[in-house]
């Protein structure tokens, strides 16, 4: 007898307790056994998601409650990967959306909820982290009605369940003032409002495919709902592609998934979300279907990126000496391997064979793909990222996001400088009573290029900012360059104490005594505008002389710490960062290929 499904996927801003809640409903659920020892965060396998503390592609799980399979599914909460969650949604019935009790609903949080409205869900809305200090659950349930009538939300849907819930310590109620027990209410609200799947096991089989995965074994995995109709292990299927041609493949392999494992299926219907094996060059939105009588479903659109870079060989002068992958051909193919799973990536050859364009959904999205691929030993160099710029009726168009601040009140006049410069237009400010104010902006997508390491300057890591992607809007002019100049090492060696002390008036660096440098290395930030060589390989002449001051002890200012992030947004036109599995160095582009890349 099969069992009665609800399909439901958890959506919220990034950082509001999303995966902390599914593990509460998998630990409740039985799913782990007794003394089990398990992570937090159990549903971030990722190595960067555990890391990061974010979810980067969304993940299935199943948990059984009342003689019901619950099919949840976790998405990310980052602008960057807005399009897992935009296929996610076409997979469920129903949804969860989790709203922090003091930050209440941001950026990710509108974009996530005008997306399940718009596919006609009722939300359950779980104001979560109740049990922090300054946390004001009632302020969040009215804006999030707020925030559903501005959405243009129906009467239906603005009357949403609520509940108060903590993901950390394992509870919800449906009032303030019940007992905090365990996860039953949600559990029991899951059931009540989210309605069961639509859709006809007696009708040829439809299964649309919404997610990509990929195994060894197996090759491509496809993720889906069977809309219609049953699928066997073992049957022959049909995929109806994109273009609308008909390819005809052997289901090799049907998953089911249980917990946090993919439990092998001889069969399943309508209703359930399955992943399926067979189909090696199936894409998302594509329709597996019965071959006798195909039948597609319609296609679902994905997001197109906004931001590129170039990927290029490393030809540093310390080339191949840290890294496994030097070579373009296997640069290619490891981007060509990433296309697999990666949807929202775009790959495209240039007019040089050592040089691949890499389009992506921001720079979070290019940046974990950069940083994977140096874990996995890759070395390689990537350009500037540039916006994505494209012609809507006629006229060239670029993308704006939707930026919100939240800020300590004396940051507030720098951040509105420095947007203004960057041709960012405040819509809305509001202070709250625990001194700090929001910050609303529409910003072009070019201004936030570089903006992240002058927001922490201005509000001296104390501010928080998010933003998502808005829309294609006319070209806003020319937005106002990162910086002052860089410090670029004169000679390769090593740097030494000496000269880094005497050159600290200079401005500040990015390096330490005893890091190897080599000509044309960016190793510091000017206090000018123009750019400056230095030698800081140079040593102290040593003489027989004592000097008075010998004996004092001489302290260098700590280097400014340039991570992944920072040093993409940093890096400007005419400049590289070169990637290895042990190092990230800024690089300034030889004079003669910068005038070669400019014709």
């Amino acid at each position: 007898m099969t069992l009665p499904i609800r399909n439901v996927a958890i959506i919220a801003h990034v950082d509001h307790g999303k995966t902390t809640l599914v593990d509460a409903l998998l630990k409740q659920s039985g799913t782990f056994r007794e003394g089990e020892d398990i992570p937090d965060c159990v549903m971030d396998s990722n190595t960067l998601e555990r890391e990061r503390g974010i979810t980067i592609l969304s993940k299935n799980t199943a948990v059984r409650y009342n003689e019901t399979l619950i099919n949840i599914v976790d998405t990310p909460g980052h602008a960057d990967f807005g399009g897992e969650v935009e296929r996610v949604l076409g997979m469920v019935d129903g949804c969860i959306l989790i709203v922090d009790a003091n930050e209440g609903p941001m950026p990710q949080t509108r974009f996530v909820l005008k997306k399940a409205l718009e596919k006609g869900l009722r939300p359950i809305v779980v104001v979560n982290k109740i049990d922090r200090p300054r946390a004001d659950p009632m302020t969040a349930v009215d804006k999030v009605l707020d925030l559903f009538i501005d959405l243009g939300a129906d009467d239906d849907q603005c009357e949403f369940p609520y509940l108060f819930a903590s993901g950390l310590s394992g509870f919800a109620k449906e009032t303030l003032e019940d007992e905090n027990v365990d996860m039953q209410p949600l559990f029991n609200s899951i059931l009540e409002h989210v309605p069961p799947p639509v859709g006809d096991p007696d009708q040829p089989l439809q299964l649309q495919v919404t997610t990509l995965d990929y195994s060894e074994y197996l090759g491509r995995i496809v993720i889906g709902r069977i809309h219609n109709g049953r699928i066997e292990a073992g049957q022959q299927a049909a995929l109806v592609r994109e273009d609308g041609s008909i390819v005809k493949a052997k289901i090799s392999k049907l998953l089911g998934f249980e917990g946090l494992s993919r439990v092998e299926l001889k069969e399943s219907s309508a209703g359930n979300l399955v992943a399926v094996a067979g189909f090696a060059d199936a894409n998302i939105g594509e329709t597996i279907t019965c071959p006798n009588e195909p039948m597609a479903l319609p296609l679902i659109k994905v997001d197109e990126p906004t931001l590129q870079m170039t990927f290029c060989v490393n030809d540093s002068p310390f080339a191949g000496r840290e890294g496994t992958y030097v070579t373009s051909r296997q640069v290619r193919d490891r981007l060509m391997r990433e296309l697999e799973t990666n949807v929202a990536l775009r790959v495209e050859d240039t007019d040089s064979p050592d040089k691949l364009s890499v389009s992506g959904r921001g720079e979070l999205h290019l940046g974990i793909l950069i940083e994977t691929m140096r874990r996995e030993g890759y070395e390689f160099q990537v350009s500037q990222p540039q916006v994505i710029f494209r012609e809507v009726n006629g006229q060239p168009c670029e993308p704006f996001e939707l930026l919100v601040l939240d800020v300590p009140e004396e940051a507030v006049g720098g951040c509105i400088e420095r947007l203004g410069q960057r041709k960012g237009e405040m819509q809305n400010m509001s202070t709250g009573a625990n001194g700090r104010s929001q910050l609303e902006f529409i910003v072009p997508a070019r201004g936030l290029i570089g903006f992240r390491g002058d927001f922490m300057r201005i509000t001296r890591g104390d501010g928080i900012m998010s933003h998502s992607f808005l829309d294609y809007r006319s070209m806003s002019g020319d937005v106002e360059a990162r910086r002052n100049g860089v410090l670029i090492s004169f000679e390769e060696g090593v740097a030494t104490f000496y000269a880094l002390k005497n050159a600290e008036d200079r401005g500040s660096f990015f390096i330490e005594p005893g890091t190897k440098v080599y000509k044309g290395m960016i190793i510091g930030e000017n206090n000018r505008p123009q750019d400056l060589e230095l030698n800081v390989c140079k040593a102290k002449q040593l003489t027989n002389h004592r000097a008075a001051s010998g004996d004092e002890l001489v302290q260098l200012q700590a280097p400014v710490e340039m991570s992944l992030e920072r040093a993409l947004e940093y890096i400007g036109p005419g400049e590289l960062l070169e990637v290895t599995p042990e190092s990230i160095r800024l690089r300034k582009l030889d004079k003669k290929k910068l005038a070669k890349s400019k014709k």
